[in-house]
């Protein structure tokens, strides 16, 4: 029953997609009633206890990937161990105690003919998650879905099918244990990239995709889907250090948003100095960054003020890519409207950040930056359901429709007007 992939002679069958959104569907009719907390309490402990296999599967993707060349960073993204693990149970757990979103009143009114109208929150139905490499969204995805009212076909990329298969084969386990369809969890079990635009072309079997990778994945799911999508963009962040920056804390938030994870969509891909701050500070942040593995493209200012610091000349691409490794672009700038130039042409929309001791300066860098999230005298690494108080996250949204942001329970839900009368008609 809980196998998606197994024939009649026990080997494995080609992956049946309209047979796995059937099945889909008819989960979701079934999951918004249920007692969903102990389904994301068994899922949880079904993660713990087929730790052994998940984290033996993962490291055959891993060293595939390492075998294959594969730069540090991204095989940092697709990398489990016991900890990791263990966090991801965790965060399950923090997502059952969460308030339930489906059911909350959003307005009310009575209207003079006496008909009492009622805005309330209701599940998608079925959620498809397309992603890349990091086997955490299987698990964040699967738990906020359920928790949402809705089930969840996942699409992971090829690179992390084995560990994929052993975390959706354990979460299955964990709902049938506890009474709920184990298709709730589905996972498309078929590299074939062909998967993913039927998947994105399945009209009245998908309520909603979600894609979560690089540019090319996600021009991929714009380009082609024909249903409900919420955009995850890219994260070409930026950190602006202005000329009233303190620069202690500006060194410290820079190697943050870039050395911590630089393989995330939060972290920072190119660093702004203001020109007034470049020749006292920049030299020995360039050093910083240099003795921790970080790969530089300078502007002519930077050149100059680099001293024996490898820096390569920047070139127009280097503003606007998301390098997600030891890489980051630098650019002498004349002053904060200079960076709100650069900004607003190279930035994602996802996380920009200003170090200033100035509020008028931070105040307005906040109030013209276009973006997600924008912080003042902080690292962009914080953009992430988790650090907001969400529990997990589904993703990051970019674009300005139903969600924008850190994507948790409340933006996983629709809604719908339940109307009460008395006989009323219009007339």
């Amino acid at each position: 029953m809980l196998s998606q992939t197994t024939s009649v002679a026990g080997g494995p069958s080609p992956f049946d997609l309209a047979a796995c959104l059937a099945r889909a569907r008819v989960a979701a009719r079934l999951v918004a009633a249920a007692d969903r907390e102990a389904g994301l309490e068994a899922l949880a402990d079904a993660i713990e206890a087929g730790a052994d296999v998940v984290l033996a599967a993962n490291r055959g993707d891993v060293e595939r990937e390492r075998q294959a060349g594969t730069a540090t960073s991204l095989v940092d993204r697709l990398t489990l161990d016991e900890r990791r693990l263990a966090g991801m149970a965790a965060a399950v757990r923090q997502v059952a105690a969460l308030p339930d979103p489906v059911g909350r009143l959003v307005s009310g009114w009575t209207l003079a003919n006496g008909l009492r109208v009622q805005q309330r929150t209701v599940p998608f139905g079925v959620i498809a998650m397309v992603y890349e490499s990091r086997p955490n969204v299987t698990v964040d995805a699967a738990a906020l879905a359920l928790r949402a009212g809705s089930v969840a076909v996942l699409r992971g990329s090829a690179n992390a099918l084995a560990s994929n298969r052993a975390l959706v084969h354990a979460m299955r386990t964990g709902l049938e244990r506890a009474g709920l369809p184990p298709d709730t969890v589905q996972l498309v079990d078929d590299p074939d990239r062909a998967q993913v635009t039927a998947l994105l072309r399945a009209r009245g079997q998908v309520d909603l995709v979600i894609p979560r990778g690089g540019a090319g994945l996600i021009e991929h799911v714009v380009r082609n889907a024909q249903v409900p999508v919420i955009e995850t963009g890219v994260g070409n962040c930026h950190v602006y250090v202005h000329a009233d920056a303190d620069p202690a804390m500006a060194s410290a938030i820079v190697l943050d948003a870039k050395v911590r994870r630089p393989g995330v969509c939060n972290a920072v891909e190119t660093l702004l100095v203001d020109a007034d701050m470049a020749p006292a500070w920049l030299p020995r942040m360039l050093a910083d960054l240099h003795a921790h593995g970080v790969r530089l493209h300078g502007c002519e200012g930077t050149l100059a003020l680099a001293g024996e610091v490898p820096v390569e000349p920047a070139t127009e691409a280097d503003w606007a890519t998301e390098y997600l490794d030891f890489e980051l672009a630098v650019r002498v700038v004349a002053g904060i409207d200079a960076a709100l130039a650069h900004v607003a042409r190279f930035g994602s929309g996802h996380s920009e950040a200003i170090v200033t001791r100035s509020l008028r300066a931070g105040r307005r860098f906040q109030d013209e930056v276009d973006a997600a999230a924008v912080y003042v005298n902080a690292s962009t690494r914080f953009t992430d359901g988790f650090e907001f108080g969400f529990g997990a996250e589904i993703g990051i949204s970019t674009q300005k429709l139903h969600a924008r942001g850190p994507m948790g329970l409340a933006q996983l839900v629709t809604t719908k007007y339940v109307v009460d009368g008395s006989g009323q008609v219009r007339g």
